[in-house]
């Protein structure tokens, strides 16, 4: 048995905002045959990238977040451009602006919903290594970051300790260690 698609009945719009747009979709249930509401959020796309040094050292950023008031620990990343040929550039355009670095060898680990109940974007983990930082920050003006190099080892102690907690983050971070287990060989 599988879960049928539910009807698109109507959308209304209910209005743009900078990083989001708001629709209802009215829906009909399949099984029931009754018509519910739902509200989805319409945002572009979201990268995440996880930036490791020549001695892989992985690169992160603290921040004030305004929805929980509270500073928080994370990797960089950012809203997906429309101007990005895709998830890669925008990553390496976010890494360079928020913390002067670049690197190589740049490739998507995965891709995850940000919230797919009410969201319809995904946020794509990136990989970028060998970052060495060769340029100056260009923040825009609502962002204030500091940077951090923190050894790979202490990752798990921040989350564990809920230094890093952003949802995003953890899932993003979680993609590359099992990438890097399945780049290892079995001991």
């Amino acid at each position: 048995m599988s879960v049928a698609p539910w009807p698109t009945i109507r959308s209304e719009d209910l209005g743009g905002f900078r990083i989001f747009h708001l629709r209802r979709d009215f829906k009909r249930s399949p099984r029931t045959g009754q018509e519910h509401d739902f509200f989805v959020l319409e945002c572009p796309g979201w990268v995440n990238v996880i930036a490791l040094t020549p001695d892989r050292r992985i690169i992160l950023v603290e921040q004030r977040r305004h929805g929980t008031e509270s500073l928080e620990l994370e990797i960089p990343g950012g809203v997906m451009d429309p101007r990005d040929e895709g998830p890669i550039a925008t990553a390496v355009r976010e890494l360079r602006e928020e913390t002067g670095y670049e690197g190589r060898n740049a490739r998507l680990l995965n891709s995850m919903a940000a919230n797919p109940a009410i969201q319809n974007n995904l946020c794509h983990a990136i990989l970028i290594e060998d970052c060495e930082l060769r340029h100056p920050t260009d923040l825009d003006s609502g962002e204030d970051l500091v940077t951090q190099v923190r050894s790979l080892d202490e990752i798990p102690s921040l989350v564990h300790e809920g230094r890093i907690r952003h949802s995003l983050v953890l899932a993003s971070l979680y993609y590359f260690e099992l990438d890097q287990r399945r780049r290892s060989p079995a001991p």
